[in-house]
């Protein structure tokens, strides 16, 4: 086997957290007050600390070979934004050695490596210089950058003046298109609508197949499965498995499933809020609260809303995704015959809804659901998010014996019908 492209060896990164008394807004006498203070406590050796430390990664290794799509996974705070700043010469390790074999391209927030105070069309330049690149390969790839991100208009416009999807889409193009051997790029992607996002993607898979070599951090298990082959699960800075993509994230997916079957919501509200999403659960066909449903069987989604203001046209809805295969439907209060239209009157009170899952052309695996508020094209009334925006479930089907080996997100058994038939 080729030797790795990067070597992670027993690294850890720590940082010291200071712990900050009292007001963040204090007066002079406060701060004098203050200063002497800590002289005294200095001087009698007090055991009070003010600053503490903490590891963000603590013994990771591993190793990535040329040409592979690694996925980094994790939930928040798990070290994955340090490792990717540590990877991209950013900040140093605390402990232990990478090595790196090739040049670096790293996306890791919006208008990474920009300077705001110059033009996009210089900003294309500065970077393919930072990346070690002469002019001439730079304007060899110049066109394509712009075409890609589709900025032709404001080439010559400062970048500061760009919207986070400009910063973004120029970004991108010159970190993906300037040819670097290692490709970095953090959950940055989100910014951009879905069609580019498509775009980055296949971009990607370009890059990766062309022998380079692409590091992909996301909370998006549907993205990670189409775009990584192997995947690295983090979790409290420590690296828990590498391995295949699909396994990685049905680890990661079960690691944090809430076995109730159910989330609740039970924080103040904000005093001008008019709905507050109370809280969601997934019932199995005793109408018990299980994060397992069988498609043999039933399964429901129920959903809990507090009225805070009497209006009139509210409507709520639930977001079904499937982890691997991506969105399966949205489904709205109003669709419903209970609310035939937008005009309902809505008194301030506890309501509760419930709606059956189509459990028979559900594919197994895990599945989201998220669910929204709103007055439609008025206003966002309220969203309610477990963790990652994900509420998670799993279904067991009988009928992926049926269709074992098909692709896409659901799994229909449908009747055909012989309408015609001719004799030769």
């Amino acid at each position: 086997m080729s030797e790795p492209l990067i070597k992670v060896e027993s690294v850890s990164k720590s940082f010291l957290l200071k712990h900050q008394q009292g007001t963040p807004y204090s007066t002079i006498r406060e701060t004098f007050t203050a200063q002497v203070k800590g002289l005294f406590r200095r001087s009698a050796k007090n055991n009070f600390q003010d600053t503490e430390e903490f590891w963000a990664l603590r013994d990771v290794s591993f190793d990535i070979y040329q040409g592979e799509r690694i996925g980094i996974i994790g939930r928040n705070g798990a070290g994955k934004s340090t490792l990717l700043k540590i990877l991209s010469r950013i900040i140093t390790p605390t402990k232990g050695r990478i090595t790196i074999e090739g040049r670096v391209a790293s996306l890791l927030e919006v208008g990474t490596g920009f300077h705001p105070e110059l033009t996009g069309r210089e900003n294309i330049f500065l970077n393919g210089a930072i990346l070690g690149m002469q002019k001439d390969e730079i304007t060899r790839k110049f066109d394509e950058i712009v075409d890609f991100a589709e900025v032709e208009r404001f080439l010559d416009t400062p970048v500061k003046r760009y919207s986070s999807g400009m910063y973004v889409r120029l970004a991108f193009a010159v970190a993906a298109h300037l040819e670097p051997e290692i490709l970095i790029v953090d959950e940055v992607l989100a910014v951009g609508d879905s069609i580019f996002q498509k775009k980055c993607l296949g971009k990607m898979e370009d890059v990766s197949k062309a022998g380079r070599t692409v590091l992909f951090v996301s909370h998006n298990m549907a993205t990670i499965a189409a775009l990584c082959n192997k995947t690295i699960l983090l979790d409290k800075g420590q690296v828990l498995a590498v391995g295949e993509t699909e396994k990685m994230i049905h680890a990661y997916l079960n690691s944090g499933k809430k076995n109730s079957g159910e989330n609740m919501d039970d924080s103040v509200p904000d005093p001008e809020a008019k709905l507050k999403i109370r809280r969601v659960r997934i019932l199995d066909q005793n109408l018990q609260s299980n994060a397992e449903v069988h498609n043999e069987t039933k399964g429901f989604i129920e959903i809990t809303f507090e009225v805070l203001k009497d209006g009139r046209g509210y409507d709520l809805a639930i977001h079904l995704t499937h982890l691997q295969h991506g969105p399966i439907f949205t489904t709205c209060l109003k669709d419903s015959d209970i609310t035939k239209n937008d005009v309902r009157s809505w008194r301030k009170g506890i309501y509760t809804y419930r709606i059956e899952l189509p459990l028979s052309i559900l594919r197994d695996g895990d599945y989201s659901v998220n669910a929204s508020a709103a007055i439609p094209k008025v206003e966002v009334l309220d969203q309610f998010k477990y963790e990652t925006n994900f509420y998670l479930f799993d279904t067991i089907s009988p009928v992926a014996i049926t269709t074992e080996g098909r692709g896409g997100a659901i799994l229909p058994v449908l009747e055909w019908s012989e309408t015609g038939y001719q004799q030769r």
